[in-house]
């Protein structure tokens, strides 16, 4: 569904991407993740056909964003990060206007079915410019599926939501993708959204991507279970460590290291080791690599748990 090699793109002779790759699939819900400046917006601006690249390669549901441009955006639902609206509009007559741009006629059921889903149905009265913060982010989303576009491409959709409202916008973004034809882009700042939704991520940082592919496959790569507690019978030496092993603390008896392993050998020879050096290990525990943990290997930068709720 979407398919980029090696993006390269300049602004007023700024370079701001420096080598973007991406490869979403049907049924993926992809998370883009990067630093404040990183080129996340960019990147989705050139894949829309509202940048001019110069070099590198984008397919956008098969067709090249800078000559379907037009074609392409009538089959992607976009929420960007700052949605504007017409507040003297109602939902349900926006929703109508906005699906006649898409040569797309909602009925008053589907629109109203739309705002129920997204938590907006006993306000639809009510003119938009009358919402709050969070009820202008469920009518984003809403304005998104509007079209039943094949690809969503959604900016911080749960920011300024409420816990009720995340979940209920995580469940209508699962429901979207479950039939495996249609995909989901998300950029987002908060690991919980990641955790919660994607399967695949892409991490950009400085314009170029460092990192890319299956959640679950990069976890893995970086040592699945690399965070360890240990029960150890008596204090131990942690001035003769073997290599590629750190002592991150402890606490009631256990010790929580971090170990550099390569997958295929395993850190068992790494606990012969630590015997050896007179580390009495009674129980191991491992601890799976977190994502947090991956974005700032390639970043430097933490992620956020959590929000505010405006």
């Amino acid at each position: 569904m979407i398919n980029i090699e090696n993006l390269r793109l300049s602004i007023e002779g700024k370079q701001i991407l420096k080598g973007v790759d991406m490869h979403l699939r049907p049924g993926d819900t992809y998370g883009l993740l990067g630093p404040n400046g990183a080129g996340k917006s960019t990147t989705i601006f050139a894949l829309l056909g509202l940048r001019v690249f110069e070099s590198g390669r984008i397919g956008v549901l098969g067709g090249n964003p800078a000559d379907d441009a037009v074609s392409i955006r009538r089959s992607v639902g976009v929420m960007p990060e700052k949605a504007g609206f017409y507040d003297w509009m109602t939902a349900p007559d926006y929703l109508k206007w906005y699906g006649r741009l898409y040569d797309f006629a909602p009925t008053e059921k589907d629109v109203a079915k739309m705002l129920e889903k997204v938590g907006l149905g006993a306000e639809a009265h009510r003119p938009i410019g009358t919402y709050s913060r969070g009820m202008k982010q469920r009518l984003a989303v809403a304005r998104a599926l509007t079209p039943h576009p094949k690809l969503l491409i959604l900016d911080e959709p749960t920011n300024g939501l409420d816990p009720k409202g995340r979940r209920e916008i995580h469940d209508l973004l699962v429901e979207f993708a479950s039939d495996g034809k249609a995909g989901v882009l998300l950029c987002t700042h908060l690991l919980d959204d990641v955790d919660r939704l994607c399967n695949r991520i892409g991490i950009i940082d400085n314009g170029r991507t460092r990192l890319e592919g299956s959640i679950a496959d990069l976890l893995a790569e970086q040592g699945g279970g690399q965070q360890y507690r240990l029960r150890l019978e008596t204090e131990p030496d942690t001035g003769n460590l073997p290599a590629g092993m750190t002592v991150l603390g402890h606490e009631g008896g256990w010790w929580r290291v971090q170990v550099q392993v390569k997958p295929s050998e395993g850190p068992s020879p790494l606990w012969g080791e630590l015997w050896r050096r007179g580390w009495k290990i009674l129980e191991i525990r491992s601890e799976a690599s977190s994502m947090e943990e991956l974005y700032m290997s390639h970043t430097g930068q933490e992620l956020h748990q959590t929000q505010e709720v405006a």
